[in-house]
């Protein structure tokens, strides 16, 4: 199962995109509350999703999503049962994908030390620690992080692969005709 991890004000495209992606290619994915229990949460353009479950499925964890936006990340930031899950992935080798400003979360709590990272242009002060890339999508060890909700779909093409392998990947980039 991959939770994908909603706050209020979090960027739409990035959260529906990869969850959208990763359904397409078989994968059990989950938009969780980022903190308390609420049944839907408001994107930061006045959207809001319902939640598919209200906690992470711990033994079956495959991977976390936090997709950035304002002030989504911030109030993700802020959640403990958030901070919880991400260091429990971290510690347990489970990988974890960031979009936006939310690769900022992971710099805050040391997880991108010495790791090659990108986020959102304006907040790639926040990511000490890291060597901030600026590229669409970077993967370094258990960390995907990418730049903006511009590159949201190479971004979820991204967590296929590491998931499923590239193969699968490049069925679902087909089946979605890009160029």
């Amino acid at each position: 199962m991959v939770c994908v991890l909603l706050s209020e004000g979090f960027e739409e495209v990035e959260a529906v995109t990869v969850l959208d992606y990763l359904r397409r290619a078989g994968i059990d994915a989950k938009s969780i509350p980022g903190g308390e229990f609420v049944a839907r949460v408001k994107g930061s353009h006045g959207i809001k999703i319902e939640l598919t479950a209200f906690e992470p499925d711990y033994d079956n964890l495959e991977m976390i999503v936090l997709p950035g936006g304002q002030p989504g990340t911030n109030n993700l930031r802020q959640e403990e049962a958030a901070q919880k899950l991400i260091l429990y992935a971290a510690d347990n080798n489970i990988p974890i994908g960031a979009i936006c400003a939310a690769p900022t979360i992971l710099a805050g709590l040391g997880l991108l030390e010495g790791k090659r990272a990108t986020c959102f242009p304006s907040c790639k002060e926040q990511m000490a620690g890291a060597i901030y890339t600026g590229a669409a999508v970077e993967t370094d060890g258990l960390f995907t992080t990418s730049r903006s909700a511009g590159t949201a779909h190479l971004f979820a093409l991204e967590l296929i692969r590491i998931l499923r392998g590239k193969e699968l990947a490049q069925r679902v980039a087909d089946g979605l005709h890009f160029e």
